[in-house]
């Protein structure tokens, strides 16, 4: 007898829409208040830049993926508000850095050249299936990166402590409506992973804020 797929409540439903509208909403700014500290501070000491370009790798081949797999837009809309953030994260943290060269222009066109040609079909499927397993271990790679340059440098002058709570606060829920949904296991770890890191960002950041307002 073939086993009856499990459709959940209307409830349950609701409840998983209503989580997945606050991580999207939320996700809109999440990175403006890292946005306004570096623009206040004027230095992107504390920023890691590897850390960066990690999250843009992993959130362009999540946009790619989904978008050529025609799902649908609220489950994975905050992609694309986060994947803009960093944009203009990465631009700051270059200009405070004196980066801002034809090797940095460079890099920044063959990027836009590659997603274009990903997102307008002119790259097979394929490729994007194959790359979208690394995201799990890109994205954790991302946050242990910025964790390492914080605890190297005793520095988080430049760390907006709101945006990694609130990078923390949305992947928790996202938990909680992937329990109450799919009960994904890979999903599951991949925010589990992302929920420990961002707290440990966030704790991490606020240590040496304290040290340093006390010191």
């Amino acid at each position: 007898m073939a086993e009856i797929e499990k459709v959940p409540s209307p409830f349950i439903l609701y409840i998983v829409n209503f989580l997945s509208l606050i991580t999207v909403t939320v996700c809109f700014v999440q990175k403006v208040p890292q946005i306004f500290k570096l623009r206040e501070a004027k230095t992107a000491y504390g920023i890691s830049l590897a850390s960066l370009l990690l999250e843009v790798y992993s959130y362009s081949v999540s946009i790619c993926y989904n978008y050529r797999n025609g799902y649908a837009l609220l489950s994975y809309l905050e992609y694309h508000f986060l994947l803009v953030q960093d944009w203009i994260i990465i631009y700051l943290t270059l200009q405070y850095s004196n980066l801002i060269n034809f090797k940095a222009f460079a890099g920044a066109s063959l990027y836009f050249g590659i997603f274009a040609m990903f997102l307008l079909g002119f790259v097979p499927p394929g490729i994007l299936t194959a790359l979208i397993p690394f995201n799990t271990p890109i994205s954790a790679s991302s946050k242990v990166v910025q964790l390492i340059k914080i605890i190297q440098l005793g520095n988080a002058e430049s760390i907006s402590l709101f945006t990694w709570f609130i990078s923390a606060s949305t992947n928790f829920t996202r938990i909680i409506s992937i329990l109450m949904d799919s009960n994904d296991p890979i999903l599951l770890l991949n925010f589990v992973v992302s929920t420990i890191l961002s707290t440990s960002i966030l704790l991490t950041a606020y240590y040496y804020k304290r040290k340093a307002h006390v010191d």
